[in-house]
């Protein structure tokens, strides 16, 4: 009989993250895992970043989004499958690690704690911006200061004062799309009074051009621009490590993920392009949320779009953060970072991975002020495919790991992939076909982001593979 394969050891016993003795607790509350994994859908580059997408593919830019919501799903279906089984704050590097080899776990989770101190700064600026025009008795390096500094404090307090913010912060994201798709959806259907009738309607998805105005490869073309905004629907797998019951948390995290992505992406983007034409100059001078709520008639739009943006930021920075430093701590766990970070307080905070991803941060952010056209555009661009080369992972592991929990604990598979593996497989050579055609994409910087990225991966690889073979000797492996 033909031997399975077998795990190595690297999570298990009392230093397993997230469990006894690992220092983590659990402090986040059912309500904070619920609010965390709806609002981690719903990123700035949703409100900011759709706008371009609109301009490209007119209204087939639903079709983009829905494209690459479909695959989020699948990859999320693959994630959970693994996380249920075995949650930890490691989420799909510990599972890489223990499906591929310590080679994946090391360079996947480098490579995501390396894109999430890049999104610190792009968002400590974002939000720096936003508070300067209301406050600018104060610098816009201030205001970045302030708010890397009032969300480290956070982070350093507990798990869940995290949780708390996230929840406040993703709270006043939700309601707030949730009332423009209300309130959009009445004015497209002509139930709200004061809307003008022949600018808002369904009719706006099929004239000026047509539902698909630059031709059917506009949609591909809308993909590579809409990908990223979906960046951090993994979280809730990160977090679920320090919840009260975690296998239930990411279960619901996993479940609900096709309702989140259909109300909140392709529901607002339907709303914005049924309202307004989809070549109007107000989606490219204003954005297209504000050109939305403009066409409302809803005064001081601007002003509302820009504290909604404001709550994403902030929402995104104390995620990213956390994000961050789970990371950090799940890599110095498994040996693959110093042992530092995996060492916490009392309160179960893993205080120097904290503190680690937020100098990172601060760097890039003082990268964005000084060498904005240079040193920031390179860590921007050689991050920007990190999101493909996790999905891509995550694919790999499932394969891999559905075979090994099978074997040896098939009652853990509370969560199971659909129709695996072939959708697994269909999955992968969809995110392989999206890296492949932003090597075609100059005119939107797809291929320098992906050129980048790749060998900031294959530069991570190296070391990882050099690191193996150093500890080769050493390390703990499983026999037939």
């Amino acid at each position: 009989m033909t031997s399975q394969p077998t795990l190595t050891k690297a999570e298990d016993g009392p230093n397993k993250p997230g469990g006894p003795g690992s220092g983590l607790q659990a402090g986040l509350k059912n309500r904070h895992l619920s609010m965390i994994a709806i609002g981690g859908v719903i990123g700035a580059g949703l409100f900011v970043g759709s706008s371009s997408g609109i301009a490209t593919a007119g209204p087939g830019i639903l079709l983009s989004y829905a494209l690459v919501g479909t695959l989020v799903v699948l990859v999320m279906r693959m994630l959970g499958e693994m996380s249920a089984a075995n949650p930890t704050s490691g989420s799909f590097s510990a599972h890489a690690d223990r499906a591929l080899g310590p080679w994946a776990g090391f360079s996947i989770g480098w490579l995501y704690w390396f894109f999430w101190v890049v999104v610190l700064a792009v968002e400590a600026t974002a939000g720096a911006k936003i508070l300067e025009g209301w406050i600018p008795a104060v610098p816009q390096w201030g205001w970045a200061l302030i708010v890397m500094v009032v969300l480290t404090a956070t982070n350093l307090a507990s798990v869940g004062s995290y949780g708390e913010f996230e929840f406040w912060f993703a709270g006043i994201k939700v309601v707030a799309i949730a009332a423009f798709i209300v309130v959009g959806g009445l004015a497209v259907f002509g139930v709200l009074p004061g809307v003008d009738s022949e600018q808002a309607g369904l009719a706006n998805l099929t004239e000026h051009g047509g539902f698909l105005p630059n031709g059917a490869g506009a949609i591909l073309t809308g993909v590579l621009l809409v990908v990223f905004s979906f960046m951090g629907s993994e979280i809730p797998t990160l977090a679920a490590g320090e919840s009260e019951d975690p296998q239930r948390a990411v279960t619901k995290a996993t479940n609900s993920i096709i309702w989140r992505i259909a109300v909140f992406y392709l529901g607002s983007i339907f709303v914005v392009v049924a309202l307004l034409p989809w070549d109007s100059q107000s989606i490219v001078d204003k954005g297209s949320y504000v050109a939305a709520l403009d066409s409302l008639g809803i005064a001081n739009a601007g002003q509302i779009m820009n504290f909604i943006v404001l709550t994403s930021v902030l929402s995104c920075l104390n995620s990213g953060l956390y994000t961050a430093s789970r990371m950090a701590f799940s890599l110095g766990q498994r040996g693959d970072a110093p042992g530092a970070f995996a060492r916490t307080t009392a309160r179960g905070v893993p205080r120097t991975a904290i503190l680690v991803s937020v100098v990172f941060g601060f760097v890039a952010v003082f990268f964005n002020y000084e060498f904005p056209d240079s040193v920031f555009l390179f860590l921007v661009n050689s991050s920007g495919a990190v999101a493909l080369f996790v999905w891509l992972v995550i694919c790999f592991s499932q394969l891999r790991m559905r075979k090994i929990m099978q074997a040896e604990a098939p009652e853990k598979l509370v969560v199971r992939m659909w129709l695996f593996p072939y959708l697994t497989w269909a999955t992968a050579a969809v995110i392989v076909f999206v890296l492949g055609y932003m090597l075609t994409d100059t005119e939107h910087n797809g291929r320098t982001t992906v050129l980048l990225s790749l060998l900031v991966a294959a530069l991570v690889l190296v070391v990882a593979v050099v690191k193996q073979k150093v500890t080769a000797p050493t390390a703990l492996v499983g026999k037939d």
